[in-house]
């Protein structure tokens, strides 16, 4: 049964976090927002909020290791699998230069991430530092957005995930509240669950985390990218990783750090951290170098993520 109510709780938080965006979305756009910021603030921290209300979750239910290893598991799927999968259809083209400047910044905040795993927990202090690094990285695509709208004044309302200027006040006000109550029920059912499962099967909260919990919470992103792919828009999936992963190791460790400290097991410190560093870089060969993703380099991406998988259950 707990396999059962994890996947409710995983199915509940996919729908919950959807509503929410759609709602959250369609109210900014109501009150005035201009629609790229609310795809670089509002969308970004809907599509996270699963993760966020996992970790938090995990730290109330006295298992923080499964919020340390959810992030870590997720950052690693999203490079090896939500890119792999998607290029088993489709090949993603690399043509624009605007996600290299937003992988470095990435990969800047992996090793300020890693930096602070040395320390043996994240803690208030962790928490500060991280916050700060994401509120900074999101002024500067604020700023980016502004320079940009210099010369193109309005941004099509399509490229904004569940935009509908004639949504209805009551429509937007029942999103909100299915999101709002919707994320933490799911999130609460999935982490002990999940937690249940590792205590049945004799494995630990943080080896469920990389793996049943991190692979769920990376389906919203998995979702988007096979889209991406299907549309031949290889920046959108592309962007979708990199953003995530961002706010994965800022936002989210960073908010859960200030609710509750997180010890970093030696094991993550030994072998995770340093397999979802690797994908970081691997994802710079083909950002940089312009590589597209191919269907062989998609069969590679996600052999590469199954044999991790194998390697953190044996």
């Amino acid at each position: 049964m707990d396999f059962v109510y994890a996947i409710a709780g995983l199915v509940l938080l996919l729908v919950a976090g959807d509503m929410l965006v759609r709602g959250a979305v369609n109210l900014a756009l109501r009150l005035g927002i201009p629609a790229l910021i609310v795809s670089l603030t509002v969308v970004a921290f809907g599509t996270s909020a699963p993760e966020l209300l996992v970790s938090i979750s995990a730290i109330f239910d006295g298992v923080p290791g499964l919020a340390l290893g959810n992030v870590v598991g997720s950052n690693t799927a999203n490079v090896l699998l939500v890119l792999g999968v998607p290029a088993l259809i489709s090949t993603l083209h690399v043509i624009d230069n605007s996600t290299r400047a937003s992988y470095l910044q990435m990969i800047g905040a992996t090793v300020v991430f890693i930096l602070l795993a040395f320390r043996g927990k994240f803690d208030w202090i962790a928490g500060v530092v991280l916050l700060a690094a994401l509120f900074s990285m999101i002024g500067h695509a604020v700023y980016e957005a502004r320079c940009h709208r210099a010369a193109q004044r309005e941004l099509d309302l399509e490229e904004v995930e569940g935009a509908d200027p004639d949504m209805p006040w009551i429509k937007i006000a029942g999103f909100l509240i299915a999101g709002l109550i919707g994320l933490p029920l799911g999130a609460n059912i999935l982490v002990e669950s999940s937690t249940n499962i590792a205590r049945d099967f004799g494995v630990s909260e943080t080896v469920i985390g990389l793996t049943l919990v991190a692979l769920g919470t990376s389906l919203p992103e998995l979702a988007t990218t096979v889209m991406a792919a299907l549309r031949k828009q290889a920046d959108v999936a592309f962007g979708n990783v990199i953003g995530s992963n961002m706010f994965n190791l800022l936002g989210i460790i960073g908010v859960s750090s200030l609710v509750g400290a997180l010890p970093v097991e030696p094991g993550l410190m030994h072998f995770d951290i340093w397999v979802m560093f690797g994908s970081s870089i691997l994802l710079g060969l083909f950002v940089l170098k312009r590589i597209d993703i191919t269907r062989i380099w998609g069969v590679a991406l996600s052999a590469l993520y199954i044999l991790y998988v194998l390697a953190v259950l044996s």
